[in-house]
C-alpha cells in the first residue's frame, strides 16, 4: 500500500513538473526583411515594430536562431564603437538592438543588425531575459 502511494506521489509530481515547464510561455520573434517589421509574440501578446536590417552592400543573415547571449549596452568593436543598447545576439555578430537612428525604421539602413526603436529593444530584450533564451526563437524571413 505504501509502495502504491508513494508511486502515485511520484507520478503526480512528475506530471505537475512537466506542466509546470508547459506553462513557460514561448517568446518568437519573427523578423521580415522585405516589409522592415518585426512581429513579437510573447504568450498571448502580439506586438508589430518597424526595423532596419541591412543595407545595400550587407546582409542580416536569414533562418530560424536561439539568442546567444544579451548585453544592456554594447558597442560595436567593427563599425567605430557605436552604440548597439538592449542587444539580443542571435548568430556571431549578429543582434537585435536598439539605435538613435529611429527615422531610418521601416527600411534597410544597417551593417546586418536588426534595428529597432530604443524602447521597444528595450521591451524586447526584458522579455528575453523573462522567458529565458531557451524558449525564444528568432526568424529571419524575406
Amino acid at each position: 500500500m505504501k509502495k502504491t502511494v508513494l508511486m502515485a506521489a511520484v507520478f503526480v509530481a512528475m506530471l505537475f513538473g512537466a506542466s509546470g515547464q508547459g506553462w513557460a510561455a514561448s517568446l518568437v520573434a519573427n523578423i521580415d526583411v522585405s516589409s522592415q517589421t518585426m512581429t513579437v509574440r510573447y504568450g498571448a501578446a502580439v506586438y508589430r515594430w518597424s526595423v532596419s536590417t541591412a543595407r545595400k552592400g550587407y546582409i542580416t543573415p536569414r533562418g530560424s536562431y536561439r539568442p546567444q547571449r544579451t548585453a544592456r549596452m554594447w558597442y560595436s568593436r567593427k563599425y567605430d564603437m557605436s552604440p548597439m543598447p538592449h542587444s539580443v545576439f542571435f548568430r556571431g555578430g549578429y543582434a537585435i538592438h536598439g539605435t538613435g537612428a529611429v527615422r531610418q525604421l521601416g527600411r534597410p539602413a544597417s551593417h546586418g543588425c536588426v534595428r529597432l526603436h530604443p524602447t521597444n529593444a528595450a521591451a524586447f530584450y526584458a522579455m528575453v531575459r523573462q522567458a529565458g533564451f531557451g524558449n525564444t526563437r528568432i526568424v529571419v524571413t524575406n
